[in-house]
């Protein structure tokens, strides 16, 4: 197992190496990356829809919800929150803030175009009458719920998010075997779920997927709008999510291991 000194140093030389990555691939990858991380939300969709109560269904949605990371970090994709740790080499200035940036925004919207994609896919293939239609009303309740919650609580749950997101990129540095990557990084994803916390990228898909499902099956979803979508959840998830990865832990990381003093 790697020590989290040897992550960081190693993280140096990937972070630099995504700022410097073709924009057709970066722009694929993060297509790749943002399908992967709406089917682990469908999939814990579907698994949660027979639950009895909310937290047994919040359970059964962070032991499936996982797999969009998995796939994300074992097929190389590119993900905007866990990108977020690109302030390790910045910081380092082994990269530019330019180079980051450039990564980030070609990245958030690849992801949203896979998170469309899949809520697309899903609706129009009629996925969403699972279990009598109960799946539907559940996928336009939660774009509903998320779409109106405050902005100060969209950014702080963005916080915690991306603290617990980027943790499990971290970890899942630390193991060499496929085994030891798949455990490390399933545990703080869990807990990201079961806290109910708030994850842009993910957010690209449930959202959408309330739209499309509350179109395709009829049901009513008082409250969803555009503007809901954009202004009240992905604006302050988002910059939660840049401060919970690229602050609190990339910069503290960066900080406690690889500063010079």
């Amino acid at each position: 197992m790697k020590s989290p000194a040897e992550i960081a140093a190693k993280y140096e030389v990937v972070g630099k190496g995504k700022t410097e990555g073709k924009f057709l691939q970066t722009f694929m990858l993060a297509i790749l990356a943002g399908s992967f991380i709406a089917l682990g939300g469908l999939g814990s969709q579907i698994a949660s829809s027979c639950a009895q109560n909310p937290s047994s269904g919040r359970v059964i949605s962070s032991v499936v919800f996982p797999i969009g990371l998995f796939m994300v970090l074992v097929g190389g994709a590119e993900l905007f929150t866990g990108n977020c740790l690109i302030t390790i080499p910045v910081l380092s200035k082994k990269a530019s803030v330019k180079g980051m940036i450039r990564n980030w925004i070609i990245v958030y919207f690849g992801n949203m175009v896979g998170g469309f994609l899949i809520a697309a896919l899903a609706a129009f293939s009629h996925i969403y009458s699972f279990n009598d239609g109960n799946l539907a009303t559940q996928v336009v309740s939660t774009a509903v719920t998320k779409s109106t919650i405050s902005f100060g609580d969209a950014f702080l749950r963005g916080i915690l998010c991306n603290v617990l997101v980027c943790m499990a990129v971290w970890c899942s540095f630390a193991a060499d075997e496929l085994a030891g990557k798949v455990f490390a990084l399933w545990l703080p994803v869990m807990l990201f779920i079961i806290c109910g916390f708030e994850h842009c990228v993910a957010n690209m898909y449930f959202i959408p997927a309330g739209f499309l499902a509350s179109y395709v099956h009829g049901i009513p979803a008082d409250g969803l709008s555009v503007v809901g979508f954009f202004v009240t959840n992905l604006i302050p998830v988002t910059l939660g999510n840049i401060v919970g990865g690229g602050i609190c832990v990339g910069a503290a990381y960066h900080l406690i291991y690889l500063k010079k003093n």
